[in-house]
């Protein structure tokens, strides 16, 4: 072979020689803005593999993964089922992706997921969560011939154009109009949803059945009232169950808490992807599809090139079948109550915290003012440079210390979020309230590695102003 041929493509000697480079070409090459953010908040950290909720770093010390991704590590990470599946499709060369043809795994995906929602009837699959927002936005107002989609405040659907046009937060949204015909209301409140349906133009009710911002459940009766008042006036509930979907709340959806809900069009992504192969899914009613599809012509009317795809296919039929075989939904159910037992005993404990709320495996956590004074002064501070400090001083000494990883539940809010992968036990709940303990002491006593790291957040923010 001439010096001069070209080489085989090696992605472990490419990773090798290039790996420590990481954080450089972020700066350079992609959002320049995450590698400060990581630095400044202490998680630029280096990651060498990852199983199952745990991650490890190339000195072999372990991390829990409390953020799943976001929520899309539903299983962990490289849950072996999930892998296999990928492997066998790819060793079967299947002829994907033709466009002129039918290929068995989109309907027996589609089969296995209308099998947990029996009042729905198909299913269109896209790639993302926020491309199965944009699909039920587009099938809502097709299938009402109106243009107008409600929302809720402090929402959050997706950042493309048309789910940012119900994104219940300005910080999202400015800079980025004109957007779709929208309007706001607050979770819960059915007289505005009544006031704004006497109009007579709206076509949707788009809502999380838990806000993933703040983690807020909607109260209990909303759902199923709100979707009569809908289609009273010929409207459409949509549940947008992306995050919240596939076990994450202890049902299979979180519309399932309540009974009687049965909404028009179901959102679902995230963990159908097992974390491997990105896939959205809109679920609907049969008469919805058949307004969009109404004729051939209208066959592609709505469509995607990478849809269906046979590896996306492969991963969600093996993700809902360990689902099953693990009795996944289940084991988020008692895990999540007992993670929501133990932290909440500590509400009366500590005067920051303030409350623990959530169902399965989605968990918040918000911090309040507290009442002593020496307290309350470095409170004060904190909330006079910005809203949410503390929640991100109490983010970092989980991770630099105790080597967990959280998140801030939004911007500006006092809130940790907890989206585990849906396969941790009562050992990973035993190492977190532990660490969450230790770090509470920590910001009572008024000194440690909390309140200096506050310093530093406290001059970054007035920084930026």
């Amino acid at each position: 072979m001439k010096d001069d041929a070209p080489k085989d493509f090696d992605l472990a000697r490419l990773l090798a020689e290039r790996g420590a480079e990481r954080y450089e070409l972020h700066t350079r090459y992609l959002n320049h803005q995450l590698p400060r953010m990581l630095r400044t908040i202490g998680f630029d950290k280096v990651y060498e593999r990852a199983e199952g909720a745990y991650f490890w770093d190339a000195d072999g010390n372990d991390y829990l993964d409390m953020l799943a991704g976001f929520g899309v590590m539903g299983l962990g990470r490289h849950h072996p089922v999930v892998r296999k599946a990928l492997h066998d499709v790819l060793d079967a060369s299947l002829a994907d992706l033709t466009r002129f043809d039918c290929q068995p795994l989109p309907g027996l995906l589609a089969e296995k997921l209308l099998a947990h929602s029996p009042h729905l009837d198909r299913v269109f699959f896209g790639n993302s969560g926020t491309e199965a927002v944009e699909t039920a936005l587009k099938f809502a107002r097709r299938a009402t011939g109106r243009p107008r989609i409600l929302h809720c405040s402090h929402s959050f659907h997706g950042l493309t154009t048309g789910s940012l046009s119900v994104n219940g937060e300005d910080g999202f949204r400015d800079g980025f109009a004109p957007l779709l015909p929208d309007t706001a209301i607050d979770l819960g409140d059915l007289d505005a949803l009544r006031r704004e349906l006497g109009r007579g133009d709206v076509a949707a009710l788009i809502v999380e059945p838990i806000q993933g911002k703040g983690v807020h459940a909607a109260p209990p009766g909303f759902l199923r009232e709100a979707q009569e008042l809908l289609h009273g006036h010929k409207a459409l509930l949509i549940a947008d169950e992306v995050q919240t979907g596939l076990g994450r709340t202890g049902d299979f959806y979180a519309y399932q808490h309540e009974e009687g809900v049965e909404p028009d069009l179901v959102c679902v992504a995230k963990a159908l992807s097992g974390g491997y192969v990105p896939v959205g899914a809109t679920l609907g009613k049969d008469w919805i599809f058949r307004r969009v599809y109404s004729s051939m012509d209208r066959v592609l009317v709505h469509s995607a090139s990478f849809g269906s795809n046979a590896q996306a296919m492969a991963a969600g039929l093996a993700v809902l079948a360990v689902m099953e075989d693990e009795q996944i939904v289940a084991r988020a159910r008692r895990t999540g109550d007992l993670l929501r037992e133990r932290l909440g005993a500590l509400v009366d404990r500590y005067e920051l915290l303030y409350e623990v709320r959530g169902r399965g495996l989605m968990i918040g956590i918000e911090f309040g003012r507290p009442s002593s004074l020496k307290l309350r002064s470095r409170w004060t501070v904190l909330q006079a440079a910005r809203k949410g400090l503390f929640a991100q001083m109490v983010v970092v000494p989980l991770l630099r210390k105790h080597r967990i990883l959280t998140q801030v539940s939004g911007d500006h809010m006092e809130v940790i979020k907890l989206i585990p992968p849906l396969v941790i036990g009562e050992p990973e709940v035993d190492r977190f309230v532990g660490a969450f303990t230790e770090v509470m002491d920590d910001a009572h006593s008024g000194g440690g590695l909390m309140w200096d790291f506050g310093r530093t957040l406290v001059k970054q923010a007035v920084a930026n102003r």
